[in-house]
This record gives C-alpha cells, sequence and structure tokens, in this order.
C-alpha cells in the first residue's frame, strides 16, 4: 500500500537533471581538450628550453662550440634526446631535433607539438637566442649561420 506523504522525484524532474549535466559536459570537454594541448605545448617548449640549457652547459663546459651529438649531450640530460644508438647518436623529433652551423656558433632546436605545430629556438652565442612557431618545419632554414628570417622569429618568447 502507498501512502500518500510518499514522496519521489517523477521523470519529468530526472529527466530535468540529466539535460543539466549533459549541458555541463558538453560545456567542460572542448575546455578540458584546449587546457590540454595548451599543456602539450608548454611541455615542447619546456623541452626545448631545457635542450638549450643543455646545449650551452656543453659550450661552456671548454667546447666553446655547440654540438649535435647527442651522446655528448645525453650525458648532460638524458631525459631529452632519444639516441639511437648510432655514432655519433641521432634522433627524429623525440623529443627534439638539432641542427648546427659549420662552425658550431649557431644551433638550432626544433620540437614537433602534438598538435602539429613546430617550436623552435634559434641560438648564436654572439648574437642571442630567438623563438620559433611555425606551422612547417623550418628545421632547414633554421640552421643558417644568421638570424632567421623577421615575421616568423621573436626575441623574448614564443
Amino acid at each position: 500500500m502507498l501512502r500518500k506523504d510518499d514522496r519521489g522525484f517523477t521523470l519529468i524532474e530526472l529527466m530535468i537533471v540529466v539535460l543539466i549535466v549533459a549541458i555541463l559536459v558538453a560545456i567542460a570537454i572542448p575546455t578540458f581538450l584546449g587546457q590540454r594541448k595548451e599543456a602539450e605545448d608548454s611541455a615542447a617548449k619546456s623541452n626545448l628550453r631545457n635542450a638549450l640549457t643543455t646545449e650551452k652547459a656543453f659550450y661552456a663546459g671548454g667546447a666553446q662550440t655547440f654540438t649535435t651529438d647527442l651522446d655528448l649531450l645525453q650525458a648532460i640530460e638524458p631525459s631529452l634526446f632519444n639516441v639511437t644508438g648510432a655514432s655519433p647518436a641521432v634522433n627524429t623529433f623525440d623529443p627534439v631535433v638539432l641542427s648546427m652551423d659549420g662552425a658550431g656558433e649557431t644551433i638550432c632546436i626544433v620540437a614537433l607539438t602534438p598538435r602539429g605545430e613546430y617550436m623552435a629556438i634559434w641560438e648564436n652565442h654572439a648574437a642571442g637566442t630567438q623563438f620559433g612557431r611555425h606551422s612547417t618545419n623550418p628545421f632547414s632554414t633554421c640552421s643558417a649561420s644568421g638570424p632567421p628570417a623577421a615575421g616568423t622569429w621573436t626575441l623574448n618568447s614564443w
């Protein structure tokens, strides 16, 4: 027997609650995905800065030149360079790739983000540092001994 004072939720009330939850989820998921992409970009930038610091440590450690030999760089910072076992070691965007001018005065470090953008740092011990964000791989133009073309690179950060 049902008593008159027994109360519960009606089907309409339950459907309204489900609708409100669905709307909140629809708003939250795109926001979450956007934050995830920003975090992945930040990780790529962090890897590039750490790779540049590693190069500068090698440069200041007596060599007075940059290097693309990942065996030497991996000894300084093992987490950045996926060494293939070749001598000298090589890698391909895992997570960074290095290019150097012939004199060892200029280094270019490039990383591919999960969203398909290329982040790059160009460093010359005398001319300073420039940062680039590109839709195509700047690797071949980034390694020249002169500063990269204006407009695609900035002096302060990405």
